[in-house]
C-alpha cells in the first residue's frame, strides 16, 4: 500500500530518545506511512538499538533505514530522506521528540485545506515542563532574528490555527513538490535556521507556512547540541543567519532594513559577549559573510529575479510587523 505521509527523523546520537519517538509513532492513529530514519554518523550505537527493536522488513509502518558513514548534518540528512520518501508530504520530525497519537492525522489534514501551503507547524509542548510550550511556529523580524513566539508560554495558549513565518524544522509536514521546486534544504547551512530559510523562500514564491494546534508533539530539545548556547550553535546559527539574509532579500531590501539589522547583531553580540561567547558570535558572522559572496551563495540568489516587487513589500510589511512584536514581547 502506498504511503500517504512519510515521516523522516534525523538522528544523530539519539540514544536516550529515538526509540521513544518511533514507538510514539507506532501508536498513532492511522497506519498509511512510513517512516525514514536518517543516522548522520552517530556513534552512540541509536541507530544499531533502533533497526533491531525494528526490523525494515515486517515492520508496519514501514520502516526505511539510511546511514551515513560520515557527519553531514541536519539538511544533508532530511535531504536524503526526503528523496527516498514514497509520498506526496513529508513530515519532519527531531529524534529527541515524542508524538501524540493523532500527530499525522493532524497535520496531513491541515497541508491539504489549500494549495498554496508549502507546510505546517505543530504544536511542540516542552518534553521537560508539560505545562508550558516549546515552539508553534515561527517567525523573522527586520532586526534579523529568527524567533518563536510561543516558546515558554503557557499551554493554555496558541490554540487557534494561524500563519507563520516559517515552520519548526523539529515537528512540521512539508509538500514534498514544493520542497523540490525549492531545491531543498539548502545543505551549506549544515544545521540551525535551515528551516527558516526554507520557509523564507516559500514565502517568496508566494506559498504559505501555517500552524497546526491539533497536532501536538513533546519535545527535549537541544538533544544534538547538549545545550541552548554553546560555541558551535552560536558560531553556525550566526552564520546561518548572515547568509540567510543575503540570498533573500534583495540588494535595496538589505539597505531598507540596514539600520535595524545592524542594531540587531549589536544587540546580539553585547548578549553573546556577556556569555563568554562573543568570539563565537562574531566570528560566525565574518564567515556567514564568506558563504554570502561565494559562488554557491551567488547562485541561491537567482530566485530572487522571479518575486514581485509586490510580493517583496508584502514580506517587508510582515518583517516590520514582527519586530514590534518581538520588542513588545
Amino acid at each position: 500500500m502506498e504511503a500517504r505521509v512519510s515521516v523522516v527523523i534525523p538522528n544523530y546520537n539519539g540514544h536516550d530518545y529515538l526509540s521513544d519517538c518511533v514507538d510514539s509513532l507506532m501508536k498513532q492513529s492511522v497506519r498509511r506511512f512510513e517512516i525514514i530514519i536518517v543516522d548522520d554518523a552517530s556513534g552512540d550505537g541509536s541507530m544499531q538499538e533502533i533497526m533491531e527493536q525494528y526490523p525494515a522488513e515486517g515492520a508496519w509502518p514501514e520502516i526505511k533505514y539510511i546511514r551515513h558513514f560520515q557527519n553531514r548534518g541536519f539538511c544533508a540528512s532530511v535531504n536524503d530522506g526526503i528523496a527516498a520518501a514514497s509520498s506526496e508530504y513529508v513530515i519532519l520530525l527531531n529524534n529527541d521528540t515524542v508524538a501524540d497519537s493523532e500527530m499525522v492525522k493532524s497535520l496531513w489534514n491541515a497541508i491539504r485545506r489549500d494549495d498554496d501551503i508549502f507546510s505546517v507547524s505543530s504544536r511542540m509542548i516542552s518534553l521537560k515542563d508539560k505545562d508550558v510550550l516549546d515552539d508553534c511556529g515561527d517567525l523573522y523580524c527586520s532586526l534579523g532574528w529568527a524567533f518563536a513566539p510561543a516558546k515558554d508560554k503557557s499551554i493554555k495558549k496558541y490554540k487557534k490555527r494561524a500563519e507563520v513565518f516559517a515552520a519548526c524544522g523539529g515537528a512540521s509536514i512539508y509538500r514534498k513538490s514544493m520542497l523540490d521546486e525549492l531545491g531543498g534544504f539548502d545543505e551549506a547551512h549544515f544545521a540551525y535556521l535551515e528551516d527558516m530559510d526554507i520557509g523564507y523562500r516559500a514565502k517568496l514564491k508566494g506559498y504559505r507556512n501555517m500552524y497546526e494546534p491539533a497536532a501536538i508533539v513533546w519535545h527535549a530539545g537541544s538533544a544534538s547540541s547538549g545545550s541552548r548556547h554553546n560555541k558551535f550553535k552560536v558560531k553556525i546559527s550566526a552564520r546561518n543567519n548572515i547568509y540567510l539574509i543575503s540570498k533573500n532579500m534583495p540588494g535595496w531590501q538589505i539597505l531598507f532594513n540596514l539600520l535595524p539589522l545592524a542594531a540587531g547583531m549589536l544587540v546580539k553580540q553585547v548578549y553573546f559577549i556577556k556569555k563568554k561567547l562573543g568570539c563565537a558570535y562574531f566570528t560566525g558572522v565574518l564567515e556567514g559573510l564568506k558563504l554570502s559572496f561565494s559562488e554557491g551563495g551567488r547562485e541561491r540568489r537567482k530566485i530572487l529575479k522571479t518575486v514581485p516587487s509586490k510580493r517583496l513589500w508584502m514580506i517587508e510589511g510582515e518583517l516590520m510587523r514582527n519586530s514590534i512584536r518581538r520588542i513588545t514581547g
